[in-house]
């Protein structure tokens, strides 16, 4: 399995990008890709944009990723309560 995840590229010098994942900065190499711009969403994984992405599709993206920590910081809280009770 492949985990990517959505970026924002902030700025391009030469075939590196710095983007954008939640506030972080992390570099990304556009090797594998043509034609991305300062302010396109790219796909990231481990290092390199492999696929680009609409606003839409990362916004959509985005929001699964917060749902997702959501549920885990909910399961967290119900395992700590279950610690608890137990104790």
């Amino acid at each position: 399995m492949c985990l990517s995840i959505p970026a924002k590229v902030e700025t391009i010098e030469d075939d590196m990008a710095v983007v954008s994942v939640g506030g972080t900065k992390y570099k990304a190499s556009l090797q594998m890709l043509d034609d991305v711009k300062i302010g396109d969403y790219i796909l990231m994984h481990t290092g390199f944009a492999i696929q680009k992405l609409t606003p839409e599709e990362a916004e959509e993206s985005l929001k699964v990723f917060e749902e997702f920590e959501e549920l885990n910081k909910k399961l967290d809280e119900e395992e700590k309560e279950r610690g608890e009770r137990i104790v």
